[in-house]
């Protein structure tokens, strides 16, 4: 039904957004540390409970839904990943890059509209 299919994407949608902002925490988190010691710090815990959530999402669709389908949107959390490094960390972004997350986000929508 439509309301299903808003719920699955509204479910993974938050998931995609959960696991990106846990990898931006992760990242943050390990960045400059060279010892062991130093990686047990709260950016990285928070980055790892949140990908674990994300997960348990994405596992949860797994269980009525069709994996090409739940699939799909690992892409989204990748343009997610992608636009928050820019945004948050000051990564730089080529046009190739930039033209490759609209690509992303264009098969993405495509995906969902004929799974709709």
């Amino acid at each position: 039904s439509a309301v299903m299919q808003r719920f699955v994407v509204l479910l993974l949608t938050f998931s995609a957004f959960t696991a990106a902002c846990g990898q931006l925490l992760l990242k943050y988190g390990a960045q400059g540390r060279n010892d062991l010691v130093s990686f047990f710090n709260p950016f990285l815990i928070a980055g790892l409970v949140l990908y674990l959530v994300a997960t348990l999402i994405w596992i949860y669709v797994l269980s009525f839904e069709k994996l090409t389908n739940v699939y799909a949107f690992t892409a989204l959390t990748f343009v997610l990943v992608y636009i928050g490094g820019v945004m948050l960390l000051g990564e730089k972004i080529s046009v190739a890059a930039g033209v490759g997350v609209v690509a992303i986000l264009f098969g993405l929508y495509l995906i969902s509209q004929h799974n709709a």
